[in-house]
């Protein structure tokens, strides 16, 4: 069984900077994709970042050049790198692991809570 351990959410002002990590463990074999989502009061869930095996990368519009994911295989991984953090960034962020012959896993969720 694979499970998705997440840390790094808190409280921090707006232009400030925050770093959420994911970390998986159990039977893993490969993880295809490494993914950020996060879901605000009363919005639905929205892809926030992703990242593929092969390091290919796909931002939502609303965090790119503020936001950065990377992963580390070894460690099986992601982080998300958030900076020039904005209120309209709070919201429980969740990551998403996509494995060889599992499918899509998620973590429990941080919340991160921007105040202005």
């Amino acid at each position: 069984q694979v499970q998705l351990v997440e840390s790094g959410g808190g409280l921090v002002q707006a232009g400030g900077s925050l770093r959420l990590s994911c970390a998986a463990s159990g039977s893993i074999f490969r993880i295809n994709v490494m993914g950020w989502y996060r879901q605000a009061p009363g919005k639905q869930r929205e892809l926030v970042a992703a990242m593929g095996s092969g390091g290919s990368t796909n931002y939502a519009d609303s965090v790119k050049g503020r936001f950065t994911i990377s992963r580390d295989n070894a460690k099986n991984t992601a982080y998300l790198q958030m900076n020039s953090l904005k209120p309209e960034d709070t919201a429980v962020y969740y990551c998403n692991f996509v494995l060889s012959g599992v499918g899509g896993i998620w973590g429990q969720g941080t919340q991160v809570t921007v105040s202005s």
